[in-house]
């Protein structure tokens, strides 16, 4: 099969999973890294530069959440698409994982027809070229091109789904977005994510910009209104 080009780092402590998913993207034309642990997942990362990486969350040395959270604190992994791999179902650990910078969640046992269908989905979504024009609004900027935030000329890194979730509320100032609005073009139909993933992207939003420039409005959405 001929390459997609693209490079996924995979991170499991159990051999027999690494194995299975690492055959089937090879299947599929991804060039495909392995480690075993989070110290491996970290050294890979930085050699590899992979386009996306799948993290067990559980995993000895470090958590794939601590994996997550150090290199989305890096500005060379602020795109990098990261899916996780749990055996966690309940809400509070889907929220802690969006928190610490997921794109989406694959819960185990694992399917590889499941997988690879959220690889290539998440893939599909992110290979769209940047619409949009430059916003200024105020002391903020928003250039979609770069994917770049400013605020006060300050440098603002955000993750690629915030500055989606940005750039489409600040693109119409005062409108309000709809909950479903809003995960449909920010997210789409092929990426299974519920309500409160915009929650916990607005939080970080605002947390980084340091600024309280999206309001929400209860029972119904958001809006963006410095």
């Amino acid at each position: 099969m001929e390459s997609k080009g693209k490079k996924i780092l995979i991170a499991d402590d159990e051999p027999d999973i690494l194995e299975i998913i690492e055959y089937n993207l090879v299947r599929e034309g991804y060039e495909v890294f392995t480690a075993k642990d989070g110290n491996e997942a970290l050294e890979k990362a930085k050699s590899a530069k992979p386009d996306l990486i799948i993290l067990d969350i559980m995993m000895p040395k470090k958590t794939g959440m601590e994996v997550c959270e150090i290199l989305r604190s890096q500005s060379a992994f602020k795109d990098t698409l990261i899916i996780f791999l749990t055996a966690l179902n309940d809400e509070s650990s889907h929220i802690k994982g969006l928190e610490t910078g997921a794109d989406d969640f694959v819960n185990k046992p694992i399917s590889p027809k499941v997988l690879i269908s959220r690889v290539n989905a998440l893939f599909r979504r992110t290979s769209k070229e940047p619409e949009g024009k430059a916003l200024k609004i105020e002391n903020i900027s928003i250039d979609p091109e770069k994917f770049e935030v400013l605020v006060d000329d300050k440098d603002i890194t955000l993750a690629k789904k915030e500055f989606e979730l940005l750039y489409l509320l600040a693109s119409r100032p005062g409108r309000v977005f709809l909950r479903n609005e809003i995960l449909n073009q920010v997210w789409g139909n092929d990426v299974i994510v519920g309500d409160r993933t915009i929650d916990v992207h607005i939080r970080k939003i605002r947390q980084k910009l340091g600024l309280d420039c999206i309001t929400t409005i209860k029972g119904v959405g958001y809006k963006f209104d410095l």
